[in-house]
């Protein structure tokens, strides 16, 4: 919660929650609120939330909520202040100077900037060495036959490094040291020790980070060098699992149609977006990470798997599917005939070939469903393992119908008895309830609506609530209940005059509670009055006094049953209160 009157205080008032969720998130307005897909956990069914009037947001699946700097601090993964820029930035807050920063962050922050500039500079000379030095005259000839023509190559800023050991090291050594070129990931080091250029004689591939600065490079070799293609090591502004080759040009293009095309590599992005396909990504020489789908994942969650057709692309299309099926894609997957890559096939077919050939990609399980038969369907040993290679991937169907559409295609194309296929899939199912996350709406449903609606008041009843706070605790009502925890927090707030509302008290809560108390922040109530408080707090009384009776209740019998009849007085005691607590429970029946 923002202190009053800082600037984050200011920049919460003037925010809006729902356009900076909006740009991480899909929301769809459903009533007063807006839903959408939880981006911190997989699912399918959205049980994510946006409160528009109370400006927070709360996860029905998985319990995340908070409001919009809790929001970005979790997708960015930065500090609250960081957070506080970035929602002023998007809202187009003005906000003064940040404090001053330490020596050592203001080191680390011009040292990105330097190699942030390097990248830029470098992308630079690699350009003017591919269109102006005979060396790049074969590299242009290289890429002509490849189909990329000018137009081409200065869309997608390619470049060539020369084949001199430190061309690109002399060129930069007027403007820092040798120590941060390396650091850049652009000079190694031999065993002697002496730097040099790290890409020599190849075509070069910047990568560019989300926001459209260059961070990297990919280098494929001219000639028979190895690797065909080297990229750069990881750098303080590069990490390779979380970039995607083309995302900052794709990503509107993503979120206008819902989908992305994944391909393996660059040349096969260079060719699907040549064709106005402009929504693909690679993953830059890497196999696909859990940060680079949830990247994705920030603008669809529907992804057409377009790998090498070879035994490698096979392999890395399944593992592929395992990560984005973990969380909750829709994952459909082409393979080109022929054997042939994107490139390949645009090239030799046309793009409104490729174009068709991708409308109709066949959902991920009729592709793997086609690769189990590859193994064979002869012989009991050929089906049970074209089951087992199916297996790991139909456990992950989270929807028992859907698991059951699935079985009977599977036990028809493996040619296997239906009902011997169901029981596998049973145990399968079985064998995941760990895994299974808490459904939305299932969280608190023990806590009474009572003591939901007294929730609801202390946060939001400014006339009564510190009335309500002090009848509360004067008679203990919230010991024993499910919201006994929200409740002592937010009548600590009261006593203490601070603000007492979801935002504020939910990092005192552990985690289940924390889900209870957004639950409760987004149920809509019409406005409360005293009356009704009272109404609630009697339900409370009566509980009290039902528990107090079973509990008296209970130490007559151990009295009576010790056999000595106890203490006359004490019974006598217990059996007075007993009797005092029927009259006051029968007075206030319902």
């Amino acid at each position: 919660m923002a202190e009053a009157g800082s600037v984050a205080d200011r920049v919460e008032q003037q925010a809006d929650i729902v356009r900076v969720v909006g740009e991480y998130v899909r929301l769809k307005k459903n009533g007063q609120n807006f839903t959408g897909l939880c981006p911190f956990h997989s699912e399918k069914t959205p049980s994510f939330a946006v409160h528009p009037v109370k400006q927070i947001y709360h996860c029905f699946g998985c319990g995340a909520g908070g409001d919009v700097f809790k929001f970005v601090m979790e997708m960015d993964k930065c500090d609250f202040m960081e957070a506080v820029r970035t929602v002023a930035d998007k809202c187009g807050i003005a906000i003064p100077r940040s404090r001053e920063r330490s020596p050592e962050e203001r080191r680390e922050q011009q040292q990105r900037t330097v190699l942030v500039e390097l990248h830029r500079e470098a992308m630079a000379f690699f350009a003017r060495q591919l269109e102006s030095t005979a060396e790049g005259k074969a590299a242009r000839g290289y890429l002509a036959d490849r189909g990329l023509d000018a137009e081409a190559i200065a869309r997608f800023g390619l470049g060539y490094a020369p084949s001199g050991g430190d061309a690109l090291l002399r060129h930069l050594k007027t403007k820092c040291p040798d120590k941060l070129v390396e650091l850049a990931g652009l000079a190694s080091r031999d065993p002697s020790g002496r730097v040099h250029d790290r890409f020599r004689r190849r075509i070069m591939f910047p990568i560019s980070n989300e926001s459209g600065k260059v961070v990297a490079f990919g280098g494929r070799a001219l000639g028979d060098d190895l690797p065909k293609y080297l990229n750069s090591p990881e750098t303080p502004i590069y990490v390779k699992s979380g970039v995607l080759y083309h995302l900052d040009h794709a990503k509107e293009a993503i979120r206008a149609a819902d989908a992305t095309i994944l391909v393996e590599g660059y040349m096969d992005t260079i060719a699907v977006a040549r064709v106005g396909i402009s929504n693909v990504v690679a993953s830059c020489g890497t196999s696909l990470t859990e940060m680079q789908v949830k990247l994705l994942s920030r603008f669809s969650r529907r992804v057409v798997v377009n790998y090498d057709p070879d035994a490698a692309g096979q392999a890395a299309t399944e593992r592929s599917l395992s990560i984005l099926l973990e969380h909750n894609c829709d994952v459909r997957v082409l393979a080109l005939p022929g054997g042939k890559d994107p490139d390949t096939f645009i090239r030799t077919e046309g793009g409104a070939a490729y174009r068709k050939l991708l409308e109709g990609a066949p959902a991920y399980l009729d592709y793997l469903i086609g690769r189990a038969r590859q193994l064979g369907v002869a012989s009991v040993e050929q089906k049970l393992r074209a089951m087992n290679f199916l297996m790991p991937f139909v456990q992950r169907i989270p929807n028992a119908l859907l698991r059951s559409e699935w079985a009977s295609r599977i036990a028809q194309q493996l040619r296997v008895d239906e009902p011997v296929l169901r029981e596998a899939l049973r145990r399968a199912a079985a064998g995941r309830r760990s895994e299974v996350k808490t459904q939305p709406g299932l969280v608190g449903r023990a806590a009474k609506p009572a003591e939901r609606r007294l929730v609801q008041m202390l946060m939001e009843e400014s006339d009564f609530r510190e009335r309500l706070g002090r009848e509360i605790r004067a008679h203990q009502l919230h010991l024993g209940l499910e919201t006994e925890r929200i409740l002592g927090a937010l009548l600590e707030a009261c006593a203490a005059g601070t603000t007492a509302d979801a935002v504020s008290v939910a990092p005192k809560l552990e985690e289940y509670d924390r889900r209870l108390l957004f639950e409760i922040a987004f149920e809509s109530g019409a406005e409360a009055s005293w009356e009704e408080a009272e109404s609630c707090l009697e339900v409370l009384r009566r509980r009290k006094s039902e528990e107090e009776l079973a509990s008296v209740q209970q130490q007559i019998e151990a009295c009576v049953g010790s056999g000595s009849g106890g203490d006359g007085e004490e019974l006598r005691a217990l059996q007075a209160r007993k009797l005092e607590l029927r009259r006051r429970l029968a007075s206030t029946a319902p």
